[in-house]
């Protein structure tokens, strides 16, 4: 995208009143990352992703009148394995007294623990014991993924001994929270050191690198202290928002440092003037590659499933305050640095890559063979790469809610519990027929409910108050629904769609809800938003080159480009036989998409440049653009990989691991194919293009 005219002159105006004003953008900078810091801090996190399912949805509703109507957000089976009775029950009684515990259900709950066992409800009994423990319910008067829920599963912890495991959801939660919490630090280190590691590789002055951290960090502080205003952010934009960011902004400061080197010879060593027409020079050329960025991360917004919307904001706002930051205060920080920025000045280390961009040009027919032969598999490959809901299954597997949930399977056949949410107004033989139709549906186990305890020929008049306490509110009535499959499995997902048959049969306002529920519809919900989030990002950049270039062919062949990069790169997952976590993706075309279609905007615009405004032939046009802008994409593309891949090879989670190791890996292929294959595009298709765009209509081919 190019200003001309009178917004140059402004922009020149601009690039002065900074240059003047150096000092006082330096202080307020500073000053501007106290209230940042503040924002940062006081910005919750959420560790759940499940709550981003749209509120709408049965199972979130269902979630709601949990708390409600029976106190509880959440629950958690407690595994306590060679313990006798009466320690059972002081430890029960001790986890009664943590803060947010609403209730605990055992064995004491239905009965004097001296009666003997054996006196019990079957249905009870085969479902609390095992051959060598027993097994409780815990539950809290909060949500899954409040600080309070968490918090209890902390003291609960401490509470047991080694003989005792605490499963389910809010326990993943809490897991997943520890484990962000300590490697999230770690990511921006890491990215950071690799980023100066190139940078001292590219660049010409070892102290820059440090300036371009400096700015970009401050940057990176301003935008996710500004996330407090969102209220809270999820855990996975927290990790990724720093490390993205730095990725997709590096590529302004190093224009910026490259056009005020340029600047300079031109007004023989005048630094200020130099760094105000950088400054103009620098802000026309990010804005192309910046709108198209942000329309990338905005289509994210676009998702049901708001943790989309989470991710897109904070980083189309980070993309923003990048590119203020960069042409206010990084040229601020150079220009009173200055001094040591000369000081550790060095011979380029890297090469210039001519010789290399004249082979590529020369034999431009091998890459097309390539693309034309890798794009049907690579195709194929995208369409088709695996994908997985469950969301323990990307944690490790030694932290305690892993090792709890596989206690449950091993001790108790247990794999998944749902919730029934039964509407009162039925009578006690429609509950028990309901009740035995549910336990004829494949993988169910057992139901548990008031009818189990009390017997299903007793009135609800006649039920006791402590086991109405427990399981019935005014309005909903509890039943346990123990499942053999795990979640997100097509067999749980069927299992639940034939109980929901089943229950709505007898009672349409009644619900299935639990972790295998909600999972089913997140899993419903993504299916969609990957069609509509692709479809969304191709269309507005497509948008933005057709106006950036007024042409209607170089879009289809910039995008097809890129696109052909993504689908080679999420089709090494379906070759590999990898299991993507689905966030991943959904994110990657995107965010791959926006970020490094920069790189074939920077060389077209140099071709397009040359073709309208220096009458050279098509040959001359690809040959001087795939020169001058080869070096420039490399450095991008190994900047944005540098960042990625350091975050990847640490990280346990692999929902971060993944959308780092895509990105990396993505930041590669984009590059390589944006050097060799359009190029080759360019000079096949330039009559088309000449034809199609409108300010080479008149050009001779």
């Amino acid at each position: 995208m190019v200003i001309k005219g009178g917004a140059v002159m402004n922009m020149v105006a601009f690039g002065k009143k900074v240059v003047k004003f150096r000092i006082p953008i330096l202080i307020i900078s500073i000053l501007l990352l106290i209230p940042a810091g503040l924002g940062y801090v006081n910005t919750r996190v959420n560790y759940d992703v499940l709550t981003y399912l749209p509120e709408d949805i049965e199972t979130m509703q269902g979630q709601d009148i949990l708390v409600k109507d029976f106190g509880t957000g959440a629950f958690s089976m407690f595994i306590v394995d060679g313990m006798e009775d009466k320690d059972v029950s002081a430890l029960k009684a001790k986890i009664e007294k943590v803060d947010h515990v609403q209730k605990v259900l055992w064995y004491d709950s239905l009965a004097d623990i001296s009666m003997p066992k054996s006196m019990m409800p079957k249905d009870v009994y085969e479902v609390i014991n095992s051959d060598t423990g027993t097994m409780m319910a815990i539950f809290f008067d909060e949500g899954t993924s409040s600080d309070g829920t968490m918090e209890a599963i902390g003291e609960i912890r401490k509470l047991a001994g080694k003989q005792c495991f605490l499963s389910g959801m809010s326990a993943i939660v809490t897991d997943t929270k520890n484990l962000a919490e300590k490697e999230t630090p770690l990511y921006v280190l890491i990215a950071v050191v690799l980023a100066v590691i190139v940078l001292g590789l590219t660049m010409d002055s070892y102290f820059i690198p440090l300036l371009f951290m400096l700015s970009i960090g401050m940057a990176i502080i301003y935008n996710l202290g500004s996330n407090y205003f969102l209220g809270e952010i999820s855990y996975i934009t927290k990790a990724l928002a720093a490390v993205l960011q730095l990725g997709v902004t590096l590529d302004y400061s190093i224009f910026l440092m490259h056009s005020y080197e340029e600047q300079q010879a031109r007004y023989n060593g005048d630094k200020e003037r130099a760094m105000a027409h950088a400054i103009s020079q620098t802000f026309s050329s990010v804005i192309g590659s910046s709108v198209t960025t942000v329309a990338g991360f905005i289509a994210l917004c676009f998702m049901t499933f708001a943790l989309g919307r989470d991710l897109g904001i904070v980083m189309a706002k980070g993309v923003i305050i990048g590119v203020i930051v960069c042409i206010t205060l990084l040229p601020s920080l150079i220009l009173f640095f200055d001094k040591w920025i000369d000081k550790t000045t060095h011979r380029a280390i890297f090469p210039n890559f001519h010789k290399s961009s004249a082979f590529i040009t020369k034999h431009r027919i091998i890459p097309l063979l390539i693309f034309a032969v890798l794009f049907v598999p690579a195709f194929y490959g995208n369409n088709h790469v695996k994908v997985y809901y469950n969301l323990d299954q990307g944690l490790p597997q030694d932290l305690d809610s892993a090792i709890a949930n596989k206690k449950l399977e091993e001790k108790f056949n247990m794999n998944n519990m749902h919730i029934l949410l039964l509407k009162n107004g039925l009578s006690s033989k429609e509950k028990n027929d309901m009740k035995n139709e549910i336990e004829k549906v494949d993988g169910v186990k057992w139901v548990l409910g008031m009818n189990s305890i009390v017997g299903a020929n007793v009135p609800d008049d006649m039920v006791p108050d402590k086991y109405k306490d427990m399981l019935k509110s005014d309005n909903w009535e509890l039943q346990f629904i123990c499942s053999d499959y795990k979640t997100a499995t097509d067999q749980v997902n069927a299992q639940i769609a034939s109980i929901n048959d089943i229950v709505k049969k007898y009672s349409k306002d009644s619900m299935v809800i639990g972790e295998a529920p909600l999972t089913k519809d997140l899993q419903d919900v993504t299916d969609i938003d990957l069609a509509t989030v692709n479809y969304l990002s191709i269309g507005a950049i497509f948008l933005i080159i057709l106006l950036t270039f007024k042409s209607i062919s170089l879009p289809v062949i910039l995008v097809s480009v890129i696109e052909f990069a993504i689908f080679l790169n999420m089709s090494f997952p379906y070759y590999s036989g990898i299991e993507l976590p689905f966030v991943a993706s959904i994110v990657i075309g995107t965010i791959q998409l926006g970020a490094t279609v920069d790189y074939a905007i920077l060389m077209t615009t140099r071709y397009h440049k040359e073709r309208v405004v220096n009458q050279k032939t098509k040959k001359e046009a690809v040959e001087i653009a795939h020169k001058t802008s080869m070096k420039s994409i490399i450095i991008s593309g190994l900047s944005f990989f540098a960042v990625t891949f350091g975050v990847s090879a640490y990280s346990s989670i692999d929902m971060i691991n993944a959308i780092c190791t895509l990105l990396s890996r993505g930041a590669v292929i984009s590059t390589i194919s944006v050097i060799l294959i359009l190029p080759a595009m360019l000079y096949l298709f330039d009559k088309v293009i000449c034809k199609t765009t409108w300010d080479m209509r008149k050009i001779n081919y």
